[in-house]
């Protein structure tokens, strides 16, 4: 009988992208196991599409006086008979799972009394990615790497892109507008854009509608893609493009992973680079307590220093 393992990551966007090279890494460890995935309902399709499980299960997050609601849960954990649990998440809520279980698997995390448990400030401290690295390299999984999706297909043929184009992400959550670059900074850096041959594709959702709009206002040659594109869209269109320059933003961590040059904009009194940082092979993350401080100019050197068949556009 093969082993079952459970693997625990429940939120959010971008942690979950940075989660993915770990889940993958588990999926190669362990070939002939079978994997479950605890997480909520926001990534049951992207976990489906990425083939590294072989069952999901939803976790309803029972609140702190839904004795129902943990008794289902300690039910279901202990009739799976796993041997192992690899905690991604390492909160307050999977250290009351670890808990639940009798008797109790290996468990790969934080929690105390895990038997393969991580307790360096280092964990904590940094970027989660690396902290994934750390910890599954207790458990003897040395092969930790960004997934760069490349799982995630979509088909672009009608968006009406024109190569070659440049992705501009000028939107944020709407409980953060601070985290925000300028509207006419965005628009500023648009037209430079096209100056130097590029066709900026603006994303967004219906909330992003107006701010992209005053954009691409008389502006020949900006591409609107707002409210015509989905997360799994992101990583095929950035794969397609020079790059991408946007905020801190869920949409600009899914790109960056896929080895793009991209140049995120970060407000550092909200979030900080070290810890929530954007990760992948040409990435660049610019911060500033006022993002109105950051030039579009040393946006687009930073944006050129990613590519090496670019260097001389700036002079432009």
């Amino acid at each position: 009988m093969p082993d079952r393992i459970l693997v625990i990551k429940l939120g959010a966007l971008g942690d979950f992208i940075y989660s993915l090279g770990a889940m993958a890494a588990i999926r190669r460890a362990h070939p002939d196991a079978h994997i479950t995935l605890m997480t909520t309902k926001p990534f049951v399709e992207m976990a489906e599409r990425s083939k590294y499980f072989d069952d999901i299960y939803v976790d309803k997050r029972p609140g702190y006086f839904d004795l129902f609601g943990w008794g289902k849960l300690r039910l279901w954990l202990n009739r799976q008979n796993f041997s192992r649990v690899y905690d991604l998440q390492n909160n307050d809520r999977t250290f009351i799972y670890f808990r639940l279980f009798s008797p109790r698997p290996e468990w790969v995390g934080a929690v105390a009394g895990a038997s393969h448990r991580n307790d360096s400030p280092e964990r904590s401290l940094g970027h989660a990615f690396f902290g994934h690295v750390q910890t599954l390299g207790l458990a003897g999984i040395h092969d930790v790497t960004l997934d760069p999706l490349n799982w995630m297909k979509s088909d672009l043929s009608g968006l009406g892109l024109q190569n070659p184009y440049v992705v501009l992400v000028p939107g944020s959550s709407p409980q953060h507008p601070e985290k925000r670059w300028p509207v006419e900074y965005y628009r500023a850096l648009a037209g430079k854009l096209i100056r130097n041959g590029y066709h900026p594709v603006l994303l967004g959702t219906e909330a992003e509608a107006e701010v992209n709009a005053r954009i691409a206002r008389g502006l020949e040659g900006v591409i609107n893609l707002t409210g015509k594109t989905g997360l799994f869209d992101l990583p095929e269109l950035a794969r397609g493009s020079i790059g991408a320059i946007g905020n801190d933003t869920g949409p600009m961590h899914i790109m960056c992973v896929t080895g793009v040059p991209t140049v995120v904009l970060f407000y550092s009194q909200k979030s900080t680079i070290k810890k929530h940082g954007p990760q992948g092979a040409k990435v660049c993350a610019l911060e500033a307590c006022d993002l109105s401080d950051i030039s579009v100019q040393t946006v687009l050197e930073k944006f050129y220093s990613l590519q090496e068949d670019v260097q001389g556009l700036v002079a432009k």
